[in-house]
């Protein structure tokens, strides 16, 4: 099994061109595995693990529901948001400057079969990654990605949304850590379709403006630590 995990910071990407990247990585995969699977190729399949940020942009998963668009079209325009309905899983989200976007490629054949594993996996990144700015994050039943306080009805509020689409055991899509986030942005849109909670960010959180790179540096050292894999530099 592989357990190299190639990264690659891609800056500020259009998330149609990050989407693009993304299937091209997976689609390789998809062919070396299914080449091996007919016994006429031995290559190894590659690992990746994309962080980037987007300019303003909401995303609707595959089983989203779209009246949580709360804007229409025109004023996303004057406001200069982008929309795309995707093939991820999930309702919709927020992408924008100041957030850490995660996209991970990886064939899960290299580590284990289990997409409920590989969540919690994420999650626990994350988690690691806010403990080190002295931050508790935590995991709401029923509910992906990683809270804040999700036992206080009333302070609940959502750091990490998740997303992920796999295909022959190859992932993409991902996750997306507010840090630096305009939470603004959210007023437009009912995140990831829960109506009973709200969004937050490192920032707000500790009332400074952290270091976007820092937070990639220490995600891509918990990745690696969480998965038992071996981080390549691009």
């Amino acid at each position: 099994m592989n357990k190299e995990i190639h990264t690659a910071d891609l800056g500020r990407i259009d998330y149609q061109e990050a989407w693009d990247y993304q299937e091209k990585l997976l689609q390789e995969n998809v062919r070396i595995k299914l080449a091996r699977g007919k016994g006429t190729g031995e290559e190894d399949t590659t690992n990746y693990l994309l962080f980037c940020e987007h300019p303003p942009v909401y995303t609707l998963g595959k089983s989203g529901h779209i009246e949580n668009l709360l804007i229409s079209e025109q004023q996303m325009q004057e406001q200069g948001i982008h929309f795309f309905p995707t093939n991820r899983g999930g309702d919709i989200t927020y992408h924008g400057p100041g957030q850490v976007v995660a996209y991970p490629i990886l064939d899960l054949e290299n580590f284990f079969t289990d997409i409920g594993k590989y969540l919690r996996f994420l999650e626990d990144v994350v988690i690691r990654t806010l403990a080190e700015y002295g931050i508790t994050g935590s995991r709401s039943p029923g509910e992906t990605g990683v809270w804040l306080d999700p036992e206080d009805k009333t302070r609940a509020r959502k750091i990490c949304a998740m997303g992920v689409r796999c295909s022959r055991w190859v992932t993409m899509h991902g996750l997306a850590l507010n840090v630096n986030t305009d939470l603004r942005y959210f007023n437009n849109i009912i995140p990831c379709g829960i109506t009973d909670k709200k969004v937050a960010s490192l920032n707000e959180e500790l009332g400074r403006e952290i270091p976007v790179a820092e937070v990639k540096a220490k995600m891509q050292q918990h990745f690696a630590d969480v998965f038992g894999g071996t981080i390549i530099v691009k």
